[in-house]
């Protein structure tokens, strides 16, 4: 009872900060918005997992990832808020105030990945994973990562209208995801 009671109140919360994105299935957020939920469905179902067999490889693996997803968080909105300037959107009324930089950062994690923050959240959903593999935990991460495969990549269309050629020789130089992977 509980875990729906959580659901539903972080179910809300997402709908608030994204109603505007789901209006609107063109945009990033629109994507995202169903990355949040799923990840929040694979965080309630596995939780009771968490700290079962602390030692383990697969326990050691997902403390790893989700260190490595606080990290690339905090770093991100650090990096953003300091090179990359701001400006409203006309064009991209979806867009929350922090997504509206006037500068493509490449400096710390953005030197190696071109979405550093999205790049926490498939942290978080596969560090979450590896608590409990089972069959449903491994449709919900398929299903996470794919989302987050298509809201990076709306993003970079929109970016790229946004800032052009700058962009793109940035997309050359960078991963999406992962540093030197993917």
């Amino acid at each position: 009872m509980i875990r729906i009671g959580l659901f539903v109140i972080c179910s809300l919360f997402f709908l608030s900060i994204s109603r505007r994105s789901l209006k609107n299935p063109g945009t990033h957020g629109f994507y995202r918005f169903f990355v949040f939920e799923g990840i929040l469905v694979l965080v309630l179902l596995n939780h009771p997992h968490w700290f079962r067999n602390p030692f383990s490889l697969l326990q050691i693996l997902s403390w790893l990832l989700l260190l490595c997803a606080i990290f690339f968080v905090i770093q991100s909105l650090l990096m953003l808020k300091k090179k990359g300037g701001h400006a409203e959107r006309q064009e991209m009324p979806e867009n929350h105030a922090f997504e509206n930089t006037v500068n493509v950062v490449e400096e710390g994690l953005y030197r190696y990945v071109r979405h550093p923050m999205y790049s926490s959240l498939l942290f978080l959903g596969w560090g979450a994973f590896f608590k409990q593999i089972t069959p449903v935990s491994m449709g919900l991460i398929v299903f996470i990562t794919c989302f987050l495969i298509a809201a990076a990549r709306v993003e970079e269309r929109e970016n790229i209208r946004f800032f052009g050629m700058v962009y793109e020789a940035y997309m050359k130089r960078t991963k999406m995801f992962v540093p030197f992977l993917f």
